[in-house]
């Protein structure tokens, strides 16, 4: 199978993307006005051909112009943090990565977009709306500094025939954390001892790249116990003996998977979609990854077979058996301060987040990603319909059963924590250096103290 990269799903839509911003509709009126908008390229094709519908439809009912740039997620996050360096801004742009939504506000660069959330509130999630509510250290106080679009969250992807291959059925997968993914290292032994050399059990993100790392040792921080790491006050409880031996045990587990090999070599260099990559290419059992673009990009390319040989897989349980929340992440629609068309930017989010247009945009998109409000998949029988298992496994783990929101929500100080990757760090300590998984934790825990003493709320 073919390598998969926003960059060749880019070549795909060349046309498309080469045109940049939507053929222009007929002026409303004469005040029309126009806002930029930067939007990150979808996985897959349909997902920017929503984007530029979405962007149409606005022009066309408000008579104002957009002027839509669509990249790519690694090339995104460059532009943006120049942006915000020089001040030389758009009006409209997304949180890539995630947590810039928290770090921005904090630094007061973002405009409050309270008005267009508050209209609406209770449509959102909980989770979604906790996310997009971030400290100022200027006003000190708390705002909506986005609109929060979708909520999603890290499911599993298994290739249910390898499973097979290995003499297992999907039945034999055990229900509690360690035991799930030891599991999958039995399916690579049995597999191996059929001559399937290059077949790993576990697609596990022991990299220091990018924002896969940060969101699997989070979800393996809370399967152990330490969601308390960080309260909802926004204190750090790094002295907590539950959540130090959470810490521990998450340093642990992928490291030692990875050095036992069980997790690709290459994994401690993976970026962006290269674990998506390495299980279209059968090269893993299994992928802990976030949203399901890894069961959509083969949908787009017309691979019917291999969708329906995936199968897609909520949380296991703790280890003494209860149920581990997803961490929820949002994309948000955030409008920075330098904007030069606040009113536009607003006017569009406004557009933007009603409940038609997210549902129109992500079924569009073919819903690699669920809307931040449950009224919709429980009102459009679509989400939930059951000849789609992965959407209905997918929507059920992001939308309908217990979320948490993200760290950095709490405290933009977790911001940092990320952006530093302190934790994946440990982990590369652990497997490449060495170093034991108590002595990672003490270490990691150490700097994320010092990081903390920066952020006061």
């Amino acid at each position: 199978m073919a390598s998969l990269t926003r960059r060749s799903i880019l070549r795909s839509s060349a046309a498309l993307v080469a045109a940049g911003t939507i053929a222009r509709p007929r002026i409303a009126n004469a005040q029309a006005k126009t806002a930029e908008v930067w939007w990150t390229q979808g996985f897959v094709p349909e997902e920017d051909t929503a984007i530029k519908k979405i962007a149409a439809d606005y022009e066309k009912a408000s008579g104002n112009k957009l002027d839509l740039s669509i990249t790519p997620f690694a090339p995104q996050r460059q532009k943006i943090v120049a942006a915000m360096q020089t001040g030389v801004v758009p009006d409209v742009m997304v949180n890539n990565p995630a947590e810039i939504i928290a770090l921005h506000a904090w630094e007061d660069k973002l405009i409050d977009v309270t008005d267009v959330v508050e209209p609406q509130k209770s449509l959102f999630t909980e989770t979604a709306l906790l996310n997009a509510y971030c400290y100022n250290n200027v006003t000190k106080k708390r705002a909506y500094y986005g609109v929060p679009l979708t909520q999603d969250v890290l499911p599993n992807h298994i290739w249910r025939p390898l499973v097979e291959k290995a003499g297992f059925n999907m039945e034999d997968v055990p229900k509690t954390w360690d035991a799930f993914y030891d599991f999958f290292k039995e399916v690579q032994k049995k597999l191996k001892s059929q001559g399937m050399r290059n077949v790993y059990g576990l697609g596990l993100n022991v990299t220091t790249n990018g924002v896969d790392p940060n969101n699997v040792f989070n979800y393996f921080l809370i399967a152990y116990g330490g969601q308390d790491i960080v309260t909802k006050d926004g204190k750090l409880h790094a002295d907590d003996p539950k959540v130090k031996a959470a810490v521990v045990k998450a340093l642990s587990y992928a490291p030692t998977a990875y050095k036992e090999g069980f997790v690709p070599p290459g994994a401690i260099n993976w970026n962006d979609a290269d674990d998506n990559n390495a299980f279209h290419a059968k090269q893993i059992v299994m992928d802990l990854d976030g949203t399901i673009s890894t069961e959509v990009a083969v949908l787009s390319q017309g691979k019917k077979e291999d969708y329906d040989n995936i199968v897609t897989m909520g949380l296991a349980l703790s280890n003494d058996g209860k149920p581990v929340p997803s961490q929820a992440n949002i994309v948000a629609a955030l409008i920075p301060k330098g904007a030069k068309n606040v009113e536009v930017a607003k006017d569009f989010l406004k557009f933007l987040s009603k409940p038609a247009s997210i549902n129109e945009m992500l079924k569009v998109g073919l819903a690699r990603r669920v809307p931040s409000m449950p009224h919709i998949v429980k009102d459009d029988p679509w989400w939930l319909d059951k000849s789609d298992p992965h959407r209905v496994a997918y929507v059920t783990q992001a939308l309908l059963s217990p979320t948490v929101p993200q760290l950095w929500a709490l405290t933009p100080a977790f911001s940092q924590v990320q952006n530093e990757h302190v934790f994946p760090k440990g982990w590369a300590e652990v497997d490449q250096q060495g170093v034991t998984p108590q002595a990672a934790a003490d270490k990691a825990l150490k700097r994320v103290e010092e990081i903390f003493a920066n952020y006061k709320i």
